[in-house]
């Protein structure tokens, strides 16, 4: 999405400047000398051209020599756009587009996949986009609800701007719109599982269930609690500061208040007791047991229970 979205500022950059400017778009793996002649030739209906190289790491070796070619010595008239999905494919010729951008002949934009723990980061982003903002505890929100698809969170903050008639995006507009999606719900049994509140973490579970919501998804978040407070109550004491004790656990540094609430009623034995008990839970709904239903209801108590005050 993130390289998608940088060819597209790149052929408005264009159009602006040129708005009859004709654009040809092809992946690298099906260019040769020939195509490659003809998407960066003259035209007889535009004074401009910009030709989308997409894959370029794929491109044949007779041709990446033309595109160099043109690198060294641009055309007036004509634009590239070169795209890699990352990796080491082609790395000769990007390692000789990178001596071009440092001589000033090539400009570049790094498109890295944002890491897990990031991703609040980047819905907080695309919600100053959209001119709109939102604190880090609504951005976690968003990605609990809608999931790692940059894609996906990318829309949700765009309805949530569009919609929202405050310039903040408040959580509670987020719950309005995904509260009943299923890494909302799963997480929200957690949540109130790890925290003890037993009544709260059924409740939640049984309106998950009824929403539809997959077992799996119910004993993955669970388990995915577990572990983080794991590191947590392990590498706490070790006097770090905040955001290298969030670095080190692998979450965004807000969540360690939540997380601190949490494991205050936890010690090894108690996280070791019902990691196990979600191990069974989660063989018991993938076939191991008849009811589903009555496993997560079991795990849920377990879970709760297992907390040593």
């Amino acid at each position: 999405m993130l390289a998608d979205r940088a060819v597209a500022e790149r052929l408005a950059a264009a159009r602006a400047q040129d708005a009859d400017v004709e654009v040809a778009q092809v992946e690298g793996g099906d260019l040769d000398v020939g195509t490659f002649a003809e998407i960066t030739g003259g035209s007889l209906f535009s004074n401009h051209r910009v030709a989308v190289i997409r894959d370029v790491g794929s491109v044949p070796v007779e041709v990446q020599a033309q595109i160099l070619a043109v690198v060294d010595q641009p055309l007036d008239d004509v634009g590239l756009v070169l795209v890699h999905p990352g990796g080491v494919k082609g790395k000769a010729m990007l390692d000789k587009l990178k001596k071009a951008a440092q001589k000033g002949l090539v400009q570049t934009v790094d498109c890295p996949s944002p890491k897990t723990w990031d991703l609040p980061k980047f819905v907080a982003a695309e919600a100053k986009r959209a001119g709109s903002s939102m604190d880090p505890q609504t951005a976690q929100a968003v990605v609990d609800a809608v999931g790692h698809d940059l894609r996906s969170l990318a829309a949700a903050v765009a309805q949530l701007a569009s919609d929202s008639d405050q310039r903040t995006i408040q959580q509670s507009s987020v719950q309005r719109y995904f509260g009943g999606r299923a890494e909302v719900t799963s997480f929200a049994v957690a949540d109130a599982a790890l925290s003890g509140r037993a009544g709260q973490a059924m409740e939640q579970l049984r309106w998950a269930l009824s929403t539809g919501v997959a077992p799996v998804l119910v004993t993955s978040a669970l388990a995915s609690g577990l572990r983080g407070l794991g590191k947590y109550v392990s590498a706490a004491g070790g006097g770090m500061r905040d955001a290298d004790l969030a670095r080190e656990i692998g979450v965004p540094p807000w969540k360690l208040k939540t997380m601190r609430g949490q494991a205050r009623g936890w010690d090894e034995r108690g996280l070791a007791h019902a990691l196990r008990a979600v191990a069974v839970a989660d063989a018991e709904i993938k076939g191991a047991a008849d009811d589903a239903e009555y496993a997560l209801e079991r795990v849920v108590l377990t879970v709760t229970q297992s907390r040593s005050r």
